[in-house]
């Protein structure tokens, strides 16, 4: 009984469950003022990056870019409250955008931003399901390498889909042709416009010559980082500014209304439910994986213990909410995620901190916004794009084993040449197919006593025993393995001939037993039964002793014929050989090492 004076009052016990569901709250309670002036340089300097990167994300997934910063805005700060992880940043990221771009692509233009609302809404609700089921804690199943393959190729969808604006095609060919179609004929019939291309070009040199000057020369004289992409957007809006270019064909943002975004319903068709839901699910379980991973790599750094279930939660309801403020879906953000740790984000606030900032940019510097080049913001995701790939996972996991090396390859194929966002699922399939014959093997391993009194595995040269076999299970007990497991126990029965009297059978590693491979266990000792032949189970744990009782294996065989598992090593083991010779009642082989023993009392076995 616990002690009384643990438990807790009513109140109390509302008040934990609510800082447990709302993590943001819980941190308030050893917060400070120091933590107050980290959570807010953190979180100014992760809008200075937020919102260029917003807009961009936007038009990756072919929306106009204030629907980046409605989504920076909204679900960093929704996310921010609810997340598990103290840094995790979420919000519009470059993944999530162009597996939008891929299920949206049958979308017409002018309904577009209705369908991307409707996709946060039914993302976010999957993803809200997944925790109330709690299901969040089975992505750890899901193998990594499908994350990797994931990124290469969105990396080159993203750098392919951007041309257009990089060197000012305009697109062409049905909307609802595959991606590499529409680039292809994009490609093929645009006209390429020089003052385009030159601000493309231009941003991406500008970006990774911000970069380089910093890393080189300024990062230890500047507490904070270098604002390298709003500084590249200004100069280049600047620029189109200056010499009229919006005039002579260069694509500009145009118009950013200086309004935060209202509450408004969903557009809640159903056919669009319909067509949309397959791409909501991979969408969904993207999200999660990618906030999932970014969030367990900060909590390596900091030690931070974080509650997968709630990160999921968070994630859920942040795009669920976002529905109702004119976002499309998001997850946790890469970029911005690390630059709120290296600037000291102590606490969840720094989000709520971020999301604040730029819903200030928007109402007071929106105006400047409208001669922002489409170009610039193309320059800034094609840099994104070759970021995107960690070339030292990327060559881990091709080296690594050939199982990883296809799965990722597999994966990168299938997101360029199928459907974007279905090679997530694609990937998570294949993954499955390739593990599930691998956890499938049972290893048979023959052991023999030596004249050492040892118990150990067979090799070539040991004389067999004419009178008993010992043999070592190990592997998973599952139906998939049930073939294999048919195969030893049919070669055990093929070598249990002559003058074999017993068999013993070591099962201390066989685990995770199921009613397939316990009835193929059951036929086994009966058609052994049958032949008057003895068979011994021992290292029997607690799983597969349920199984047997609840099969009625056990009562068929009796108590004498069951050896459990025991603490000592290989204890059960050495009973159930001991008993074995009982039963062989003297009836030794000519090659027994207890033939050359006189002291049976004192005999034993060093296992």
């Amino acid at each position: 009984m616990a002690d009384s004076s643990t438990r807790l009052s009513p109140a109390a016990a509302a008040r934990e469950t609510v800082f447990r569901l709302v993590p943001a709250l819980d941190s308030l309670r050893q917060y400070s003022w120091r933590a107050l002036g980290s959570d807010t340089i953190a979180g100014l300097t992760v809008a200075t990056v937020a919102v260029p990167q917003a807009m961009a994300y936007a038009v990756i997934a072919g929306l106009p870019p204030q629907y980046g910063l409605y989504t920076a805005i909204v679900m960093t700060a929704v996310g921010a409250v609810f997340d598990s992880s103290r840094q995790l940043i979420n919000g519009p990221t470059n993944a999530i955008s162009i597996a939008l771009l891929s299920a949206l692509s049958a979308i017409p233009g002018d309904e577009r931003i209705a369908a991307a609302v409707l996709m946060a809404f039914l993302v976010g609700s999957l993803q809200t399901g997944i925790t109330l089921f709690r299901l969040g804690d089975l992505t750890r199943y899901i193998s990594h390498a499908v994350i990797v393959g994931f990124t290469v190729g969105a990396s080159v969808l993203l750098m392919l889909d951007q041309l257009k604006n990089l060197l000012g095609l305009m697109p062409a060919g049905a909307s609802d042709d595959h991606f590499l179609k529409r680039f292809a004929l994009t490609l093929w019939h645009g006209r390429i416009h020089p003052a385009t291309m030159a601000l493309g070009i231009a941003s991406i040199v500008l970006v990774v010559s911000l970069r380089w000057l910093y890393h080189r020369f300024l990062r230890r004289r500047l507490p904070l980082p270098l604002p390298d992409l709003l500084i590249t957007v200004m100069l280049m809006a600047t620029v189109v500014w200056l010499f009229d270019l919006d005039q002579s064909g260069v694509r500009i943002v145009g118009t950013i209304p200086a309004q935060l975004p209202a509450f408004q319903w969903p557009q809640i068709e159903w056919s669009w439910v319909r067509d949309l839901s397959g791409s909501a699910l991979a969408i969904a379980l993207l999200g999660l994986l990618e906030a999932i991973a970014m969030a367990k790599a900060i909590a390596a750094q900091t030690g931070q213990k974080l509650d997968i279930n709630q990160q999921c939660l968070s994630e859920g309801l942040a795009n669920f909410t976002g529905s109702f403020f004119q976002c499309f879906p998001g997850s946790g953000s890469l970029t911005r995620s690390a630059i709120n740790q290296q600037t000291g984000a102590v606490s969840q606030w720094s989000g709520v901190i971020s999301a604040a900032a730029v819903a200030l940019t928007v109402l007071l510097f929106a105006r400047f916004a409208y001669y922002i080049p489409y170009a610039a913001l193309a320059g800034i995701l094609m840099v994104t794009a070759t970021h995107m790939v960690d070339r030292r996972q990327l060559l881990y996991h091709l080296r690594a084993t050939r199982f990883d090396a296809g799965i990722v390859l597999a994966t990168a194929f299938s997101a360029v040449f199928i459907s974007i966002e279905f090679c997530i699922l694609i990937g998570v399939v294949l993954s499955f197919f390739l593990y599930v014959p691998r956890a499938a093997r049972i290893r048979l391993t023959e052991l023999t006593l030596t004249p050492e009194r040892v118990l150990r595995e067979r090799v070539i040269g040991d004389p067999r025993c004419e009178r008993m076999l010992i043999y070592d299970l190990e592997g998973e007990f599952f139906f998939g393995s049930a073939p294999d497991l048919e195969k030893h126990l049919s070669a055990i029965e093929e070598r249990a001939t002559g003058g074999i009297r017993v068999v013993v059978l070591r099962l201390k590693r066989a685990r995770n037993p199921d009613a397939v491979c316990l009835s193929r266990l059951d036929a086994f000792l009966r058609r052994m039964e049958t032949r008057q032949i003895t068979v011994l189970l021992c290292g029997v744990r607690r799983d597969l002793l349920k199984g047997l009782k609840s099969t009625g294996i056990s009562d068929r065989l009796g108590p004498q014929r069951i050896f459990r598992e025991k603490p000592g090593t290989w204890s059960s083991t050495l009973e159930a050989v001991r008993h074995a010779y009982d039963l062989v009642n003297g009836d030794l082989c000519a090659t027994c090492p207890r033939r050359t023993d006189t002291t049976t009392e004192t005999w034993y076995y060093m296992i």
